[in-house]
């Protein structure tokens, strides 16, 4: 496929015509010619420019402690890093795991290893010692960077059959303490902080992201350098960076959004960016955004919804006039969500769509247009998206009615798409249909060209031969003034198929009974009707979630699939 056939969105024929080619005229690419490199173009094309001096991290730690790195001093401490994985034997395309608390250690240790010619791999720092080795011994061959209380819960239980894990840098160690079990700050000390970016092809391993699927283990999303084309693009259309902006993206570099957003695409665009150590506490995080006079935040809406439940009050000590854009990834933005930002914030939340496997951003409410609430948005440009419906021959039509359901697709051959799940090519190859990557996300297209998702494929609830997506049902809920949060599953049923069950959360000072239980029915019904609202209320204090914050719905399927019940 050529460049400029996938120019320009199926949705989106108002974009003034759109080349990758121009992207890439942007970025500076290794001096002599030499390749394309994350790192070149986040950390050093900055570091020896005229922002050497500028902050490119600022780290918010406990209490009121601040630690910042200039773009030059990241530079320096990378090159360091590099010259660590050189004296350690690690070859090029070796793995360098980070398991960590969000210390500036993680982040050089990414850059770094970018920076080398290594992969960087992500772990969360909540998994557990099964998780963590079933990643690694997937990934292949490398390096550890973690603390070394996560070293001796996490690493220490199954170190004999992780032989592919050949040095382990603890970043809280003062000394080594063992042969394998070195210590991050002896090792760095010995490193020179001169180095020499080796020549890297776009096309070059660079990530490797770990993701759970709904059936199988996890997989191994491969990204390579190309994808830093991306990384800037989003950044400058999506995020609208401008050369003074303060960026803070909360999510943990763990996950995939924290690594691209949380460290590439800030630092490509040269906006310092913001991090947090600490865990969701909504008075501080308001006192981050005030202090740190925050212009663009980008967070989920499961922090979104915790806001909610506090008084208006709660908001007005707080200064947030600086920010200009806020937006929404992890889970469909609810349009109550949306009004409620409007009202008590100032500023509409823009949300936005992408998945491990895209590697960057691909529909989004973007800053250039109205916020259409509900809505994930439209394709950022260079996107083609389309909603289609499989056919018998295993291929794929598009749907050319707006308003018609079906799978989200995207045209292939942006510069992001992941190119591999690591060692398992058959299951990497049943995400395309020819031309198109199926996400396996339901949705549709109104007919001003917005994306408003449905569900996962494996969510839609059939039920007496109606086909009910969750987040609808949910978003109508979630609207109704004593519900905090809701989850929308189906109950096996051997009359109608399934059964439209919603597990509701409430608002603090509001009690469940019968009247409520009743009353969420009937609002309900009236917004959806009959087909569509929940014929099963159940009220519980939390709903289930990963550490990424997405409504573990399996979990509450499974448990009503086992005939188990609270009530």
């Amino acid at each position: 496929m050529s460049d400029s056939d996938m120019s320009v969105s199926e949705s989106e024929a108002h974009f003034k015509p759109f080349f990758w080619e121009d992207i890439r005229r942007e970025l500076d690419g290794l001096p002599g010619g030499k390749g394309l490199n994350i790192a070149h173009e986040a950390v050093d094309r900055h570091g020896k420019g005229e922002r050497g001096d500028r902050c490119a991290i600022r780290w918010m730690k406990e209490g009121d402690e601040v630690v910042e790195m200039s773009c030059k001093a990241l530079m320096e401490e990378t090159n360091r890093f590099a010259n660590v994985l050189k004296n350690l034997g690690v070859k090029k395309g070796g793995r360098v795991y980070v398991q960590s608390e969000r210390v500036p250690e993680l982040y050089v240790s990414a850059l770094g290893a970018l920076k080398y010619g290594a992969v960087f791999c992500p772990l969360f720092p909540a998994y557990g010692p099964d998780p963590v080795s079933s990643r690694i011994q997937k990934g292949g061959d490398g390096i550890l960077v973690t603390s070394e209380k996560l070293y001796k819960s996490r690493i220490e239980p199954n170190r004999e059959r992780l032989t592919c894990l050949k040095k382990i840098l603890l970043t809280d160690a003062a000394t080594d303490i063992g042969d394998d079990a070195l210590s991050f700050s002896q090792a760095m000390d010995r490193a020179a902080s001169r180095f020499e970016i080796p020549p890297t092809n776009p096309e070059d391993m660079a990530l490797l992201h770990f993701t759970s699927g709904t059936t199988g283990p996890a997989k191994a999303a491969v990204h390579v350098h190309e994808a830093v084309l991306v990384h800037y693009a989003t950044g400058k259309h999506v995020f609208d960076f401008r050369p003074d902006d303060v960026f803070w993206c909360t999510a943990d570099p763990g996950w995939v959004t924290g690594t691209i957003y949380g460290i590439v695409s800030p630092l490509v665009c040269g906006v310092v960016d913001i991090v947090d150590t600490q865990d969701f506490d909504p008075a501080r995080w308001l006192s981050i955004l005030e202090s740190q006079k925050v212009t663009v935040w980008y967070t989920a809406p499961t922090a979104i919804r915790r806001f909610m439940r506090l008084a208006p009050d709660f908001f007005r000590k707080y200064d947030l006039s600086h920010m200009r854009l806020i937006f929404s990834v992890g889970e469909p933005l609810g349009a109550d969500a949306v009004a409620w930002s409007q009202k008590t914030l100032g500023l509409a939340i823009r949300d936005t769509w992408w998945q491990t496997e895209t590697g960057g951003v691909m529909i989004a409410n973007l800053p250039s247009s109205e916020v259409k609430a509900g809505f994930m948005g439209k394709p950022i440009p260079g996107i083609r998206a389309a909603i289609v419906r499989k056919t018998g021959e295993g291929g794929v039509e598009v749907v050319a009615e707006p308003g018609e359901e079906g799978e989200l697709a995207l045209r292939k051959g942006w510069p992001s798409m992941f190119r591999e799940y690591l060692g398992e090519p058959e299951r990497y190859e049943k995400c395309f249909a020819g031309d198109w990557y199926l996400s396996g996300d339901l949705a549709l297209r109104d007919p001003d060209g917005f994306f408003r998702y449905v569900g996962r494929d494996d969510d839609i609830i059939k039920t007496a031969g109606h086909m009910v997506g969750p987040f609808e049902v949910e978003s109508v809920l979630n609207e109704h003034a004593a519900v905090a949060e809701s989850a929308v599953v189906g109950r096996p049923d051997p009359m109608i198929g399934q059964v439209v069950k919603a597990f509701v959360c409430l608002h603090a000072g509001r009690g469940p009974d019968d009247d409520l239980r009743f009353e969420l029915v009937g609002y309900a019904r009236k917004r959806l009707g009959t087909a569509a609202a929940p014929r099963e209320i159940e009220f519980i204090d939390e709903l289930p979630k990963n550490n990424a914050g997405k409504i573990l719905r399996k979990l509450l399927k499974e448990r009503e699939t086992a005939g188990v019940s609270r009530d």
